[in-house]
């Protein structure tokens, strides 16, 4: 295939890649949604793993788009859309999609999906109990923090197990990081 065409194709692909990973998203949102939840706000984080494996595949803008479909997609599937719990969901999946895409940058393949979805979570679950504090339980968010942090722990780690071994098996994975990286040089 010539170089032109496959310069044609590649944006194509990249939009078709975000439309799988988004409506996996919104798919692992729907689940996650059945499982009952002690806290309004406090979820598993299912709807992260495409997220981080989209980590390796996706310019920052991308991923930002990912991010978006994964937290308006769910809040439209869950109905809390206009909801504090939005918010809550706004702030930590923004603020934990930049600390993981940024730990993977930083540290490369230093840091394995492990360590940077147990991050993820922490900086998820530690901004919505910020936010907590602040809107709704104020001093009482102390109580509920250790089992908060501790469910998010992990999942946090579970979700980076089962990343790290998809990552590792999947020859769909491996055909995008190695498309990622031709276009990169």
């Amino acid at each position: 295939m010539k170089e032109q065409e496959k310069r044609m194709l590649t944006p194509s692909r990249g939009r078709k890649d975000l439309a799988l990973l988004g409506a996996f998203c919104l798919f692992l949102s729907a689940v996650e949604y059945m499982i009952p939840k002690p806290l309004p706000f406090m979820r598993i984080g299912l709807a992260n793993l495409p997220l981080m494996i989209a980590l390796d595949i996706f310019p920052f803008s991308a991923f930002l788009v990912l991010v978006c479909i994964k937290v308006f997609g769910q809040a439209l599937i869950t109905g809390t859309l206009f909801s504090y719990i939005f918010l809550f969901s706004l702030t930590g999946t923004f603020l934990s999609a930049t600390v993981m895409y940024l730990l993977r940058r930083v540290f490369a393949r230093k840091i394995t999906f492990i360590g940077i979805g147990t991050a993820g979570a922490v900086v998820s679950n530690v901004s919505q109990l910020a936010l907590a504090f602040v809107f709704i339980f104020k001093e009482n968010v102390f109580y509920i923090a250790p089992p908060f942090l501790g469910a998010g722990l992990i999942t946090g780690i579970a979700l980076g197990v089962f990343c790290e071994a998809f990552t590792r098996r999947s020859q769909w994975f491996r055909m995008q990081t190695a498309q990622k990286e031709s276009r990169d040089k």
